[in-house]
């Protein structure tokens, strides 16, 4: 224990440790282990306790997050089936609605051409029966060419009724 002694007291006086000396580096092991040895024995397994707790805790937690990317995947599956089904029910109800507007509207102008077709048999009908009136009712050219000429007969006395010829005039 005197070679320690003797070792401790020259490194506490600021002299250098020989290194040719085997039995100098053998003691300071010594020691070291004899002052830290049990310090760092310690630490060696709280370090190592430290690390099992960390490579635990890691561990449980790339589970936690493998669990929970997994339980968001299937919310997200089940969100994305969700959409598609509603997807497809408008597209059905887009679709229904094409059909009534485009049925709608080939009522509308089927309605529209019964009407226009109604109105056009009774403008020709109308335009028949003035027409007709118009040949009935009306005088012809040859009647009243007759009747101008038999006035102007008349206007220059050149005009004679029989029952007149017969009666003196005044």
């Amino acid at each position: 224990m005197t070679a320690v002694t003797t070792t401790i007291d020259s490194q506490a006086a600021g002299e250098p440790i020989r290194s040719g000396d085997p039995e100098s580096g053998a003691s300071l092991e010594k020691v070291r282990e004899l002052l830290f040895g049990l310090q760092m024995r310690d630490y060696d397994r709280r370090f190592a306790r430290l690390e099992e707790r960390i490579a635990k805790e890691t561990s449980d937690l790339r589970e936690d997050v493998k669990k929970r990317i997994a339980a968001i995947e299937a919310a997200m599956q089940r969100e994305v089936e969700s959409l598609s089904d509603r997807l497809t029910h408008l597209d059905d109800q887009v679709a229904r609605g094409l059909r009534d507007a485009r049925q709608q509207l080939h009522d509308q102008e089927q309605r529209l051409i019964e009407e226009l077709r109604l109105q056009a048999d009774e403008i020709i009908a109308r335009l028949v029966r003035e027409s007709h009136e118009l040949r009935t009712d009306k005088a012809d050219r040859a009647g009243l060419a007759a009747l101008f000429t038999e006035m102007a007969m008349r206007l220059n006395d050149q005009f004679r009724l029989p029952a007149a010829q017969d009666s003196p005039r005044d």
